[in-house]
């Protein structure tokens, strides 16, 4: 057995050292692919099924084969230098974002793909319906919104809430039950209905087509709506030259940040290598580019983003009056220091926001909800980001089950007031 290893690794009269070099390269791939995983914490809570977990199953497989195809040459070099590309376009991206040396990384996911979104021709991407048998934490209904099947009948004599924003109000973080719009319908009892319209990165520019063509649900329009924006239209601060439905950045960037190209969806999730084909055959072939909007970082207000942000609020304010519902507004609130103690990059999110500027330029969004809100008859909810701690976020920006527990029961006695059927 000695023996037989030993000449295997090229140790064993006649000497052949490229075996050796090729094994000592894969053994230091493995170290390195190793200490990443350890120094980024990259392996905590992986789900048993996720593409992260078939990704270091793979790559461990073409480490293996580096190892075990030594005697040939040839084999060897085209198995390791994959192993080296994936490594270097998963793990080491990681690397490079967590240093600002990269704007993202090509890991696969940790978890499950738990919402399945596809593109759609006004709002970029919506919800696809969970299937029946489907498990995991978040379900879809049939009319694409977050949160368990209804009907036409449950509804019709209950005071019907529609919630509308982005990802903190879909409350991706916390699992079915837990989100605030779920807890906010229990606090108001047995005869209110709170249906979730909330889609992760939507600004108020996918909002007002939403509140125009799709509030009603089940054949019920509702009688309540209520708006927790602000975030979604921070993306869009300083864009030189802003595009009136924020054409220039927010409302392209949702096509990658919901993941809906068809190329990438064609192609497994394990690979970063296929992940970045598909990007690049995006990129030269398909009609929406990814935005690369010009304008300069800065900390003072953005006339034209709260003119824009201004006019979407008096656009969904007049359809819900016309149709007879009540409007309630609500400003984001985020944890604001731990997202600067954890050195929050804004330019994923918003490329001319830095992080010290976000808590003034969503305060002035705010500040127009509330003012535009005493202007057109609505109700505006104060909530004061002071009301929570650090540990009512997940990370920093979407709640945790405690801070969705908090904030709706903070609105909720508002919400029965403006809400009830009169």
């Amino acid at each position: 057995m000695i023996r037989w290893l030993s000449h295997h690794v090229g140790l064993a009269k006649p000497y052949r050292f490229e075996r050796t070099i090729a094994i000592l390269v894969s053994l230091s791939m493995a170290v390195v692919a190793g200490a990443i995983v350890w120094r980024y914490g990259l392996a905590a809570e992986l789900a048993p099924d996720s593409p992260r977990v078939r990704y270091y199953a793979y790559v461990a497989i073409l480490l293996g084969l580096g190892t075990v195809c030594a005697p040939w040459p040839r084999i060897t070099m085209v198995v390791l230098s994959l192993a080296a590309i994936e490594l270097g376009l998963g793990l080491g991206s990681v690397a490079l974002t967590r240093h600002d040396l990269a704007k993202s990384d090509l890991l696969p996911s940790g978890g499950p793909r738990e919402v399945i979104r596809t593109w759609h021709p006004l709002l970029q991407a919506a919800n696809v319906p969970t299937s029946a048998n489907a498990s995991g934490k978040y379900h879809v209904d049939s009319q694409g919104l977050r949160g368990r099947e209804r009907s036409s009948a449950e509804l019709r004599d209950k005071n019907v809430v529609a919630v509308f924003g982005g990802a903190t109000t879909e409350d991706l973080a916390v699992r079915d039950g837990e989100t605030w719009p779920e807890r906010l319908e229990a606090l108001l009892g047995e005869t209110f209905a709170v249906l979730n319209h909330g889609v992760t990165s939507n600004s108020t520019a996918q909002i007002v087509i939403r509140t125009a063509f799709y509030q009603p649900a089940y054949g019920t329009q509702p009688d309540c709506a209520v708006y927790f924006v602000g975030g979604g239209d921070v993306a869009n601060a300083h864009i030189r030259n802003l595009d009136t439905g924020y054409a220039d950045y927010q409302t392209p960037f949702l096509i990658d940040a919901l993941e809906v190209r068809r190329v990438e969806r064609l192609l497994p999730a394990v690979s970063p290598l296929l992940h970045l084909v598909g990007r690049l055959a995006a990129f030269a072939f398909d009609t929406a580019r990814a935005p690369n909007p010009d304008g300069l970082a800065s900390g003072d207000p953005d006339p034209a983003l709260e003119a824009i942000f201004t006019r979407n609020v008096r656009t969904i304010s007049s359809i819900n009056r016309q149709r007879g519902i009540a409007t309630v507004w609500i400003g984001e609130v985020f944890d604001h220091a731990s997202l600067e103690g954890a050195s929050w990059r804004g330019s994923l999110w918003a490329p001319y926001v830095r992080i010290g500027d976000l808590r003034a330029l969503l305060a002035r969004l705010t500040g127009i909800l509330q003012r535009e809100a005493a202007a057109l008859g609505d109700t505006y909810i104060a909530i004061d980001d002071k009301q929570f701690e650090p540990a009512d976020f997940w990370d920093g920006e979407h709640f945790s089950p405690t801070g969705s527990a908090k904030f709706a029961a903070l609105i909720a006695p508002r919400v029965a007031e403006v809400c009830r059927k009169k």
